[in-house]
């Protein structure tokens, strides 16, 4: 018999319990019976049974050890026939080079998730700048954190160019806080990271490591325009940014948040 179990607030438990919502999150991750999906957080198993449905093969990683029998009990079938193995497991630490499965290091995978809001930054910065990433990401995450990464107001930010540095990020849909139980305060939005790579570095030679220093100086003084943010970083490189503005047709009086990854990339060369 399964056991009722109550959400952990410590670990942003909210789970889902709308169908058509988890219908939603599969259809987004264009899920087929040859796919290897990561699940992060599969709590009582609701998104888990739907990625199952699929006949795609499953990791699911659980930090709540209160967790771990109940989805043992729940898909034994499943755990016997090797279509899901769980792994209890803070995803932070989860290796993506040496943890189950076999060879994972070279195995193509997905990435599905309604995942804790409070630690969303860390699990995009995570798997978007591994060595293994994902081939594609389905996320449910906060909606205001969602509309800052695809700019919905056409402002960009550190986090929004950090995420398409590496792939193009999809609104989805929001998903109203009343679909959740424990009702959280928020509403939420799922998300698609699709085109995952790191072609943007790769193709422009551009160090990830540099970019990011840019970026960050670039934002440094939200109402201060771009050029007077660069300054500084510009003498240390020898560049003389006028012309460098000029060079790659930036207005100078442009602000950072009107900037795309390829302007930063280009204001690097």
């Amino acid at each position: 018999m399964i056991k009722k179990i109550f959400a952990k607030k410590s670990l942003g438990q909210n789970f889902l319990k709308s169908k058509i919502i988890l219908n939603e999150i599969i259809s987004a991750g264009e899920i087929s019976d040859d796919d290897f999906i990561i699940e992060i957080g599969p709590g009582k198993g609701a998104l888990t049974e739907k990625i199952l449905e699929t006949g795609a093969k499953v990791l699911a990683i659980e930090k709540d050890s209160r967790l771990i029998s109940l989805l043992e009990e729940k898909f034994e079938t499943e755990i016997k026939n090797n279509q899901l193995q769980i792994l209890e497991e803070d995803i932070l630490e989860f290796d993506t080079g040496n943890d189950p499965p076999e060879n994972f290091k070279n195995k193509k995978y997905k990435l599905i998730a309604n995942i804790p809001y409070y630690i969303t930054g860390q699990i995009f910065e995570k798997f978007l700048t591994a060595d293994n990433q994902p081939e594609l990401a389905v996320f449910m995450i906060q909606k205001e954190v969602c509309d800052r990464i695809v700019a919905r107001d056409n402002k960009e930010s550190i986090l929004s160019i950090s995420v398409k540095a590496y792939c193009e990020p999809k609104y989805i849909r929001k998903v109203p806080a009343r679909f959740f139980s424990p009702t959280p305060k928020v509403d939420s939005a799922i998300i698609k990271l699709q085109n995952i790579s790191k072609k943007t570095f790769e193709e422009s030679d551009a160090s990830e490591k540099d970019f990011f220093e840019l970026v960050k100086t670039g934002f440094s003084h939200k109402r201060k325009v771009l050029i007077s943010n660069l300054k500084e970083w510009a003498q240390k490189k020898g560049i003389n940014l006028s012309e460098k503005f000029d060079q790659i047709g930036l207005d100078k009086k442009i602000r950072a948040e009107k900037l795309s990854v390829q302007d930063w990339i280009s204001l690097l060369k």
